[in-house]
């Protein structure tokens, strides 16, 4: 593993090594036993797109790693003002030992790895976000013991998240339900990934209730994603019955978990009392982006023996 850039880059045994690392490194993290693996290495992160939980994660991993991080938002940079991607790859790899990047295009983030000489992160773009989905996995693993013979079922728009989640989940022998509105559904290519990789493990409805019949992960997101404002109240009207609320949880399987990789927009996507409900799986999986990207950073960046 060179980069992060999809999760469809990673073998299910490779996945499950960087879970495995991550509990071991949640496990010296609660227990105070330091483990300084990158001392000396420095990571640049680019956001693109601002965010709590991916800025504060990774720039607290990388000091817990005994590394550092340094913040470069795209007004500090000269890719806002017109740099070929390309050319800040080659220059940051020249300073840096690693680059996570958070931008609304996939391709800035392929051209950052195929261009620049250091490890890559995918820290989200708009076709996908592997290291959420890793930190959901692990949260999984966590509450249910293990992947294999467990449904997961995405309710709301084919974004990034469905996308990855798709991906994992079908890695790690789970069956995957996605239901979104017509119009809003997960894009061609990882339909035929899903169909063609694991047939009979994957299906794809118009109807939240038929996607949930039976589910022992739900996932959802917000209607619009950061990009998407303008579209907000199109968006409220087209996901109207696509809400992760108490009737729905009834048709799951008893014990069903409940993931949202946050912001929550409660009434909307999520009603309060099923986020009430389900918070402790919730911010434990907020919590796992912590210790998941460190898995990865560790993976990326550390001593290769």
């Amino acid at each position: 593993m060179e980069h992060l850039l999809t999760l469809e880059q990673l073998s299910k045994e490779e996945i499950l090594d960087i879970l495995n690392l991550a509990d071991q490194l949640k496990f010296q993290k609660k227990n105070g036993i330091p483990h300084p693996i990158l001392k000396g290495k420095t990571l640049g992160m680019i956001f693109q797109k601002s965010s709590t939980r991916t800025r504060v994660s990774f720039e607290v991993g990388m000091h817990e790693l005994g590394g550092q991080a340094l913040f470069l938002s795209s007004r500090d940079l000269q890719i806002g003002r017109g740099e070929p991607i390309q050319d800040t790859a080659r220059v940051l790899s020249r300073y840096l030992d690693g680059i996570m990047i958070r931008t609304f295009a996939q391709k800035e983030v392929e051209d950052l790895a195929k261009y620049g000489s250091i490890p890559v992160i995918n820290a989200l773009t708009d076709y996908c976000h592997p290291c959420q989905v890793l930190a959901d996995l692990m949260t999984i693993r966590e509450f249910k013991g293990g992947f294999e013979g467990l449904k997961a079922t995405f309710i709301g728009d084919g974004n990034n998240m469905a996308n990855s989640i798709i991906v994992g989940c079908l890695r790690l022998g789970m069956k995957v339900s996605i239901a979104s509105p017509k119009g809003y559904e997960v894009c061609k290519h990882i339909e035929d990934f899903a169909n063609k990789e694991y047939p009979n493990m994957f299906e794809k409805t118009n109807d939240p209730f038929i996607a949930a019949k039976n589910a022992d992960v739900i996932f959802t997101d917000v209607y619009a994603s950061m990009g998407q404002e303008n579209e907000a109240n199109e968006r409220l009207k087209a996901f109207k019955g696509f809400q992760v609320n108490k009737e729905l949880m009834q048709i799951a399987n008893e014990g069903c978990m409940v993931q949202h990789c946050l912001p929550a927009h409660r009434e909307e996507e999520i009603t309060n009392e099923v986020f009430e409900e389900h918070a402790a799986e919730i911010f434990e999986e907020a919590e796992n982006r912590l210790h998941a990207q460190k898995a990865v950073l560790v993976k990326l960046m550390g001593p290769k023996e």
